[in-house]
């Protein structure tokens, strides 16, 4: 059964009708992405197309706004900081809102849930729990730095410390998971979101063991203080409200088969 997220009808704090969205006059929207989280963004290896979740959220936003939207390609540990810095109008890769980061850029309201989950290869029968991973010294795990699976790796299974030899970094999600498949690592942590999207497109390869580590809302980001926060909340308000968001998960969690 494939993962069906949690959209927040709780957090959104009211329905917003289409007939009320702001009006952004054709305004151009540039956002960062990375392609390399399915299914909410990645290159469809048989066309080449920047496709997945988000792009969809991303043109029907846009839509209900009057905007214009165009992407450009970043690696996830430059996003952030380029976004922070005004290089973007907004970003979007399943960021996880967090303090920290709140910090540096403003959030949107959460449009998902996910929890964090442990993905293994197939076969792995050492281990079926944090516990049991954390207890054997010979197992690595992967994780790109600076993102919440490298901090719960770090500090709710391993012993707290950043320079741990046991977490092996990885630029790209992706990386750590072929480091996975090819034994080079024994335990990729990531929300639930793209583990049942890697698992679904492994080909019996992989599986998702143990019970979840904890739950992460995500948000697009957009420079502090952006006037683009108060129109991208109204209208996810407003996809929530008469089921375009019911519709996308089910297309993309349910339906699809990544990479075809």
């Amino acid at each position: 059964m494939k993962f069906l997220p949690t959209l927040l009808a709780a957090i959104l704090p009211f329905a917003v009708s289409a007939a009320d969205l702001p009006d952004l006059d054709g305004r151009e929207i540039v956002v960062a992405v990375e392609n390399a989280y399915p299914p909410l963004q990645y290159i469809r290896p048989s066309t080449g197309d920047a496709v997945g979740w988000e792009y969809d959220a991303m043109a029907e936003i846009a839509d209900r706004l009057n905007a214009t939207v165009s992407f450009e390609n970043t690696s996830w540990e430059a996003m952030i900081a380029a976004v922070a810095q005004g290089q973007y109008d907004m970003g979007m890769t399943g960021i996880t809102i967090r303090p920290d980061r709140a910090e540096v850029v403003d959030f949107s309201d959460p449009y998902m849930v996910s929890q964090m989950r442990m993905l293994v290869r197939a076969d792995e029968s050492r281990f079926s729990d944090a516990e049991g991973f954390a207890a054997d010294p010979d197992l690595l795990i992967g994780a790109q730095p600076g993102t919440t699976p490298f901090y719960v790796g770090i500090y709710e299974i391993l012993d707290g410390d950043e320079s741990n030899p046991r977490m092996r970094q990885f630029q790209t999600f992706g990386a750590a998971v072929q480091a996975l498949r090819t034994g080079d690592i024994d335990l990729a942590l990531t929300d639930s979101t793209a583990a049942e999207g890697y698992v679904a497109n492994s080909d019996g390869a992989l599986k998702i063991t143990g019970d979840p580590l904890g739950t992460e809302e995500f948000g697009f980001i957009f420079p502090k203080d952006s006037d683009l926060v108060g129109p991208v909340n109204a209208a996810v308000a407003s996809m929530k409200a008469d089921g375009t968001l019911d519709a996308l998960n089910s297309r993309w969690f349910v339906e699809t088969e990544l990479g075809r």
